[in-house]
């Protein structure tokens, strides 16, 4: 056996050898923690109980379909109700694959974690180090932000850019080139804004570094070592499995299909692009869950890498919407002293839910295709999966009994970012009118090139809490709506925020 030869076949017997150490090690680590009930795991997943509890919760909130993934004591467990689509009936199963929106972002984080782990990127030099043709409105923001910043979202850069350039393999090259007339929401590094855009900066950095397209580099370095063979992000993809139809309506109607099955451009992917299964979303989470390696022991991630993207780099001026606190790429938050982590993702009509709480074992994936009151069906069984399963209660948000008082007048004005608006005014004679109770109303509208796009929205808060920091709100629409964290806060330099929906949006009037 020449000398060569010799070499391929001892490193692969090194490379087995290893993978089975590492498979045998985290299967003893779980016999232990299930042992020593570290799993918080109260009793045997019930898949009938929680199959008549999904069908109970899609039909009492008019959510025509979803489908549930749960990682519990080592297993994944998998449910489906309701139906793909009301104008075809068809059912929902649970290899059927739903839109999972913004969850994509954790995908795209992994792949840079994966990329500054082989020594190829540096998150803490300038973009444009990277990606020399990087340009803002803002000339010296764009020569100073980080990879960094735009994965915890404090590189201020407008969030919500979207940019229809083709469908060809240079798509996300052409949308790099259009955010030099993107402007920022806040100096860089000031404050937590969550920005798509950044998410998009990214995949394109993953382009430049690995040579293959994003969709490409996902598939190689993702999805085929963990195994997730229904996770994909092209519709030429998703036609060779059951699909979900999105779906559009007010809590407490009966929700009707969008007009298009998906209405993002491919140069949307690494912000939103992504469609897959409940069972794969929960497969990806795992990963982090087991320190970065797949089932069968393949390392996706490094341990450090994992830790990093698991650790608070940034706390939010909303503590509740998404997690206390930011790391790089996943909302963080912790209940009852059991750190956890995850993402939303919505795309038009379709809504998508992750949070996995590791040191417990547990991972909870829930995709629906609409209906407005899909957060309450997520928020039930979030709370009682995360209770029975982890021991945990997941916190609820919402004004107390005695809402303390509050001087509003600081807060009343005009709120702005590129093509929305938010108008905070006092009830006309103390009335929020619409069955509202607030203190203040928020009305929510699209401008500039978003002007017409949407009839403006108007939430009516109430005082949750006051502190000279931030003072903090709970608004909604009417009383079938989910309550939702709206703060009010200051920069050093005495500027004006007000924190809605993850973002941060500066007063100017």
């Amino acid at each position: 056996m020449s000398k060569d030869v010799y070499k391929e076949f001892s490193d692969s017997v090194d490379r087995e050898v290893a993978k089975l150490v590492d498979r045998t090690n985290r299967e003893a680590a779980r016999a232990v923690d299930r042992a020593l009930g570290r799993t918080g795991a109260a009793r045997a997943f019930d898949t009938a109980r929680w199959q008549r509890r999904l069908d109970e919760l899609l039909a009492t909130h008019r959510v025509p379909g979803a489908a549930l993934a749960v990682l519990a004591d080592g297993e994944i467990h998998e449910l489906a109700g309701g139906i793909l689509h009301t104008g075809t009936g068809v059912e929902t199963t649970t290899d059927s694959v739903f839109q999972i929106g913004s969850v994509s972002k954790g995908y795209t984080a992994a792949l840079i974690l994966a990329l500054a782990d082989a020594g190829k990127l540096d998150l803490d030099r300038p973009v444009v180090t990277v990606l020399p043709e990087f340009a803002l409105a803002d000339a010296e923001a764009a020569r100073t932000i980080t990879p960094r910043q735009l994965l915890n979202h404090t590189s201020g850069i407008e969030g919500d850019y979207v940019n229809d350039t083709g469908r060809g393999d240079d798509c996300l090259a052409r949308y790099v080139d259009g955010t030099r007339d993107v402007g920022l929401t806040n100096p860089p590094g000031a404050t937590m804004s969550y920005s798509s855009t950044a998410y998009n900066v990214l995949g394109r950095i993953v382009e430049v570094i690995t040579g293959l397209t994003w969709d490409e580099a996902l598939r190689e370095l993702i999805c085929e070592p963990l195994g997730l063979r229904h996770t994909m992000t092209l519709p030429e993809e998703v036609l060779r499995f059951r699909a979900a139809m999105g779906h559009m309506g007010e809590p407490g109607e009966d929700p009707v299909p969008t007009p298009l099955w998906n209405m993002l451009p491919r140069s949307a992917g690494p912000y939103g692009g992504i469609s897959a299964t409940a069972a794969d979303v929960v497969r990806f989470a795992r990963m982090f869950i087991d320190g970065g390696t797949a089932p069968d022991g393949i390392r996706v991630l490094s341990a450090a890498a994992v830790e990093a993207m698991l650790t608070r780099e940034v706390e939010m001026p909303d503590q509740w919407f998404l997690g206390a606190h930011w790391g790089l790429g996943w909302g963080l938050f912790e209940w009852d002293g059991a750190r956890g982590f995850g993402h939303d993702g919505s795309t038009f009509g379709q809504l998508a839910y992750l949070r996995a709480i590791p040191e417990k074992g547990l991972a909870i994936a829930l995709l629906t295709n609409g209906g407005g009151a899909a957060p309450k069906v997520h928020e039930a069984l979030c709370r009682e999966l995360s209770a029975e399963l982890a021991g945990v209660a997941m916190p609820a948000f919402g004004p107390g009994d005695n809402p303390p008082t509050v001087d509003t007048e600081p807060f009343i004005g005009r709120y702005k970012r590129e093509g929305f608006l938010m108008t905070i005014t006092a009830p006309a004679g103390g009335d929020s009118g619409d069955g509202g109770d607030g203190v203040l109303n928020l009305r929510y509208e699209g401008v500039e090139g978003l002007a017409g796009t949407f009839d403006p929205l108007v939430w009516h808060l109430t005082p949750v809490s006051d502190t000279p920091a931030k003072t903090v709100f709970a608004g909604r629409r009417n009383d079938k709506d989910a309550w939702i964290p709206v703060v009010f806060y200051a920069l050093p330099d005495g500027t004006r925020y007000v924190h809605f929906g993850v973002r941060a949006t500066a007063r100017t009037a």
